[in-house]
Order: C-alpha cells, then sequence, then structure tokens
C-alpha cells in the first residue's frame, strides 16, 4: 500500500555541469551529496505524511529532539548504478525495505511500507539522476542513503509521537582504487559490537558507534577493521563494525556465523548464499569459533577469507591479529578465486553485464 506521493521543490541553484562532472570523476566516499533529499513526516494521530523532495541543506532540529538524547534513529545503506543504456537500477530494494521495517520495529519507530521505501529513492532518482556516474566509471555508483529519526521535541523515555523518514544520496568511487587488496583485522578482546537482546540485527547507529573503540583499537594495532566476538562467551565471531564475514574451506563450503540476534543480516551476505550454490560450493550458516579461524588458517583446512558489506561488496581478508599473536592471510595478494568470482558476479548483475535471473534488480529512473 502507498501512502506517500512525493512534491518537487527544485534546487534554484543546482550544481554546474562541469563541477558535476569533476566530483564524479574523483567521489571518495561519502564526501559529497546530490542537490536534493526526501523527506516525510510521521504523527501518531496522522501517520506518514507531507512526502517532500527539497533542495540539500541543513535539518532543523529542536535541542530537546528525542533524537539526540535517546538514539531513536535506524538507516538503511544501498546504491545506485546506471547502465550502458543510460538508465538507473539498484539491488534488492524490497530486502532493504523489509530490513528497516525489522529495525524500525526494534527501535520502537514506525514501518515505512515497502513501496514507499521505493518510491522515496524513484522521487529523489527523477530529480537527481545525473549524480549516478556513468556506467563505464569503474565501479563507481550513487550511495544511498535512508534514514529516519525521532524529531518531536520533549524529554522522557518513550517512543517518539513524531518521527522524520529522509534520503540523501552520495556519488562513490570503486572501493578498491588500486585493485583489490586484502584487509589486516584485530580481534576485538574487550569490546563487544552488541549482545543477546539488544539492537545488533537492527541497523542503528548506536551499533556502529559501539563498535568505534574495538575499531581504533584495531588501528593502533596496524590492522585495518576490528572483529567482534559474541558478548557472552568472547569465543564465536560475529562481525566486523560494518561488513559479514565468510569462510571457504577446501571441501567446498562456504561458511558464515548464523544470524544470533546481534548479527546485522546483510543484504550482500544473503546475496552471496545464493549464488554460493550456483559456484558448486555449500553455503553454511553456524556458529563460527574464532579459534576455528586460527587452527583452520593454520591446517590448510581454511583456504580463502573475506568480508562483505554494501560498500565494498566484497572484501579479501588476509592477516588476522590478536593480543599475543598473529595468523596469516590465505588467497593470495588479490583474494582467491573464488572471492574474486564471487564479487564480480554482484557486480556484473548490479551493473547489467549479467542476466539477473534472480529479479534482483529494480529501476529507478
Amino acid at each position: 500500500m502507498t501512502d506517500l506521493s512525493f512534491s518537487v521543490e527544485r534546487r534554484p541553484d543546482p550544481v554546474s555541469d562541469e563541477r558535476r562532472a569533476e566530483i564524479l570523476a574523483n567521489p571518495g566516499f561519502g564526501l559529497h551529496f546530490t542537490d536534493h533529499m526526501v523527506s516525510a513526516t510521521w504523527t501518531k494521530d496522522g501517520g506518514w505524511h507531507d512526502g517532500r523532495v527539497t533542495p540539500y541543506g541543513p535539518i532543523q532540529l529542536m535541542p530537546s529532539a528525542a533524537v539526540l538524547h535517546y538514539a531513536q534513529e535506524i538507516f538503511e545503506g544501498m546504491k545506485a548504478y546506471r547502465h550502458e543504456d543510460g538508465s538507473v537500477w539498484t539491488f534488492r530494494p524490497e530486502a532493504n525495505a523489509a530490513r528497516m521495517a525489522r529495525s524500525a520495529r526494534r527501535l520502537a519507530l514506525p514501518e515505512l511500507s515497502e513501496a514507499d521505501f521505493i518510491g522515496s529513492l524513484k522521487a529523489l532518482l527523477e530529480v537527481d539522476k545525473a549524480w549516478v556516474p556513468p556506467a563505464d566509471g569503474g565501479e563507481a555508483s550513487l550511495y544511498l542513503r535512508p534514514f529516519m529519526y525521532a524529531s518531536e521535541a520533549f524529554l522522557g523515555v518513550r517512543p517518539a509521537n513524531e518521527v522524520t523518514y529522509s534520503v540523501i544520496a552520495s556519488p562513490a568511487g570503486p572501493y578498491f582504487a588500486g585493485g583489490l587488496k586484502p584487509v589486516t583485522l584485530w580481534i576485538s578482546q574487550d569490546y563487544a559490537r552488541a549482545g543477546a537482546g539488544g539492537t545488533g540485527n537492527a541497523k542503528c547507529g548506536g551499533n556502529y558507534a559501539s563498535s568505534l573503540a574495538g575499531q581504533l583499537e584495531g588501528i593502533e594495532n596496524g590492522c585495518d577493521q576490528a572483529v567482534f566476538l559474541d558478548s557472552a562467551t568472547h569465543e564465536n565471531i560475529e562481525e566486523l563494525g560494518g561488513m559479514n564475514l565468510f569462510f571457504l574451506t577446501k571441501g567446498g563450503e562456504l561458511v558464515t556465523p548464523e544470524l544470533s540476534g546481534s548479527i546485522l543480516e546483510g543484504i550482500t551476505r544473503s546475496s552471496i548464499l545464493e549464488l554460493a550454490k550456483d559456484l558448486d560450493l555449500t553455503p553454511v550458516e553456524r556458529t563460527v569459533p574464532i579459534q576455528e579461524w586460527k587452527d583452520g588458517v593454520a591446517s590448510g583446512d581454511i583456504v580463502e577469507i573475506f568480508a562483505c558489506g554494501t560498500a565494498a561488496v566484497v572484501t579479501p581478508v588476509g592477516e588476522l591479529r590478536w593480543q599475543g599473536g598473529t595468523a596469516p592471510g590465505v588467497g593470495g595478494p588479490e583474494g582467491g578465486e573464488v572471492t574474486r568470482t564471487i564479487r564480480s558476479r554482484l557486480l556484473d548483475i548490479q551493473y547489467g553485464r549479467a542476466e539477473d535471473t534472480r529479479g534482483w534488480l529494480t529501476q529507478l529512473a
């Protein structure tokens, strides 16, 4: 059911074609934003209303806005891809819409329907289509960030009666501009990203905030990112601060930690579990002890390791470090053959270079 329609107020001074082309030639990640944004309001009595596309700019909040005090907010992350014919598509938006609805339930926020979620993306792309990098842009895309937060001005621990939904967009260059390079990971033994019964399986900012101390510890020890373990035993692998992990065994199993309630269900993760079958691999979701990683690399049973997420798609994993020890990387300097194959399969579907046999793509513009 669709509740929202989106009025359009165009920016009077849009970025010039020349400046936009300059940005798209080297966008980085999350540094530049398109000319417009989407917003809509929910109230307890009125439901969702006031859908708008407006010029990108500051959000006005009262100092007592609930989100600033009680962190009642959620978000999503996805990309828009330009195909060779100039059309613009996104990847499995219905899965993002469903995850946002699950996150909303966990954070006591109102749910947005799948139709309105996808409608908001189309409304933004209708006016900012020119910001999607060209099809020959070497894995460049337009990153889409839908988010929702408690905008009601009050102090008190209860669900907000006014909530704002918004979408902003930012051109993104290739994650690995100089070619695939394995990341070095640090085992976070003192910090947990999330706990049982908490918000680990919701996409909310608090989970990312709680991962930063472990991330900083990893950087101080010469690593790129941190691996978080379960909060109860500190023995089982959960995920990185923002990516899921996979292990390929010499027996052809593609193993990933099972969804425990404190692991975010990544869209890329679930897609890889599907693609594994096409590669004659056996996808396995189960508990993965950190000791199994150390032992499996040493014995040769684990032959490839990679992380996955929207931003990087698939990232090969190299050395693992922890207080008092290390485990070497496997799979080579650019990741193993299966890692590279899965990555290219996903990208080929997303950019329209391969047939979308599963109906994963939705046209936005």
